[in-house]
């Protein structure tokens, strides 16, 4: 066995990868409470925010404002996203362009790259006008997710109705179809509850860079790439070809003990904070199932339910659970919507917690800086290069 090399660290710290359990800052926004299985925007409840009855709209103003709105201040809310709901034709041209070039998060991190280009004001970091970038981004992000699923299928891109809430609009402006009632309210609540969850990876890549006091753009860019990956964002996408994959839910369990003996990770499973059912689950099983049988793909329901009965049964002893990724693409699948366009649509309320978090910071801002346990060589000698064999 090979000698451990020493690890050479200054001080007194406790080690473990990914920064687990590290404090970074302090923050009123959210706060998973992972033993109970319960998640809190300042204060409140998704279930309450989910059955309040003011949409998204109303936990964005909560999330962005830090108290929830009055009627009055809400109506000048949605006027005011709806105002800033249209983007710029380079945007449109770009998206049209690159589109089917690449993953759907690639083009809107490159789309929300060059609306930074644009923006005359990109390079003044100050809370006013990184506020004022935040309301024009949580506007925009439904429109651009949008006329990226419509380019992607070589259909014309659809313009913002100022006169239509932001779900149904984006619903609208994606499928070219006005949704039904129930449909809206479900695209709320998952925005609702997509909006925000503590110091997860990509709310963490946002703020690490906004705290270099780069241009807010950036800083968002930074979360889209990182809500991108299959460990974050992206497991929704996997999540769901796993049940497609299973096919019939006779051979699920089948699948599940030929996944155990090759050690294959089980996506939609488990999280670094809950070590309870999330919640954020519990409210999509029934919605999945509802909508599920509207679109006539119980099968996927029914995939799901018996893998989580197995999963649950051989992990649950060890807190690994569904998480918000197990059940929401059965439900955008049944909405019609792409499978690749499911982290895209996790973006567009998720931009509300990035800017929250950023803004929260921003006043008493200090430089993210952490250290590594450096494990390598400290008196290796070097010899010239002619010297070297």
């Amino acid at each position: 066995m090979a000698e451990e090399k020493p690890r050479q660290f200054v001080g007194s710290v406790e080690f473990k990868k990914g920064l687990e359990g590290a404090i970074t800052n302090e923050s009123a926004i959210s706060y998973v409470d992972g033993a109970n299985g319960k998640l809190i925007y300042r204060g409140y409840s998704i279930d309450d925010l989910c059955a309040g009855g003011g949409g998204y709209e109303e936990t964005a103003y909560l999330l962005l404002n830090g108290n929830l709105p009055t009627q009055a201040e809400l109506d000048l809310f949605n006027a005011d996203l709806a105002l800033r709901r249209s983007i710029p034709q380079e945007a449109k041209d770009l998206i049209v362009q690159i589109a089917n070039k690449c993953h759907p998060m690639s083009t809107l991190r490159t789309a929300v790259s060059l609306l930074g280009c644009l923006n005359p004001r990109e390079f003044e970091v100050t809370v006013e006008n990184d506020y004022d970038i935040a309301l024009t981004l949580t506007a925009q992000f439904p429109t651009l997710v949008a006329a990226i699923q419509r380019a992607r299928r070589g259909e014309f891109l659809i313009e913002p109705d100022v006169t239509k809430g932001l779900s149904e609009d984006f619903l609208r402006m994606m499928t070219g179809e006005t949704p039904d009632a129930r449909t809206v309210e479900v695209m709320d609540m998952a925005l609702i509850i997509h909006a925000e969850h503590g110091m997860n990876a990509s709310t963490f890549s946002s703020m690490v860079t906004n705290s270099s006091l780069t241009d807010f753009y950036s800083s968002i860019v930074a979360g889209i790439g990182s809500l991108k990956g299959p460990l974050h964002g992206g497991a929704n996408e996997a999540t769901l070809r796993t049940f497609q994959e299973i096919g019939d839910p006779a051979t699920t369990e089948d699948w599940f003990a030929a996944a155990k003996e090759k050690k294959v990770k089980v996506m939609g499973f488990g999280h670094r904070v809950y070590k309870a059912y999330d919640p954020r689950a519990r409210l999509f099983d029934p919605i999945a199932r509802e909508f599920a049988e509207r679109a006539g793909t119980s099968h996927l329901y029914e995939i799901a339910k018996k893998l989580e009965a197995l999963v649950v049964a051989d992990l649950g002893g060890k807190g690994i659970f569904p998480n918000v990724d197990f059940f929401s693409g059965i439900i955008y699948d049944a909405m019609g919507i792409d499978t690749d366009m499911f982290t895209p649509i996790f973006a567009v309320p998720r931009i509300a917690g990035w800017s929250a978090r950023i803004l929260e910071y921003l006043p008493e801002n200090r430089l993210f800086r952490p250290r590594a346990v450096y494990i390598g060589d400290l008196e290796s000698q070097y010899t010239p290069i002619a010297e070297r064999g």
